[in-house]
């Protein structure tokens, strides 16, 4: 049955493969089949023109299919590098305890045994550093796992 259908396929059946594949790629996420719809409909373009041909039969379609799916890839890629995430104008964007690194507040409860909390903004941040009084001013030098390191400012 398999067979049959692939002795079967011609210029339109890859066209709608094509366009059934960029339709798919507009309902998905990231740029995945839009070569392979890109390279479908070059080997529907290329069938039409070849099909009188006796080489063009289903192994010589899907092999064109496969180098052109492979050149457009590349192409693609080439054309359209992927951004790494370093390359945005707010590095920090959700990462809320490396935006607080440089800022001062001040000790809400003690750090005993190196440990103890800080308010900052609307938010109650466990601390680490030497101990502390409450009250003391601090500096937050690092940030680690959703906890601050601090030190007397």
């Amino acid at each position: 049955m398999i067979a049959q259908w692939f002795s079967d396929i011609g210029p339109w059946s890859w066209m709608v493969i094509g366009v059934a594949l960029l339709a798919l790629e507009v309902m998905s996420p990231g740029v995945y089949l839009l070569w392979f719809g890109v390279a479908a409909i070059l080997t529907g373009l290329l069938s039409f023109q070849l099909w009188d041909f006796a080489f063009w039969g289903w192994q010589m379609q899907v092999l064109a299919f496969l180098i052109l799916s492979l050149a457009s890839v590349l192409i693609g890629r080439r054309l359209f590098p992927a951004t790494g995430a370093d390359d945005t104008d707010q590095p920090l964007l959700n990462q809320r305890d490396r935006q607080l690194v440089g800022r001062l507040a001040t000790l809400t409860e003690p750090i005993v045994n190196g440990r103890g909390r800080v308010r900052i903004g609307d938010t109650l941040w466990r601390v680490t550093g030497e101990d502390m009084a409450e009250g003391t001013r601090v500096r937050v030098v690092a940030a680690e796992n959703g906890e601050l390191r601090v030190e007397a400012a």
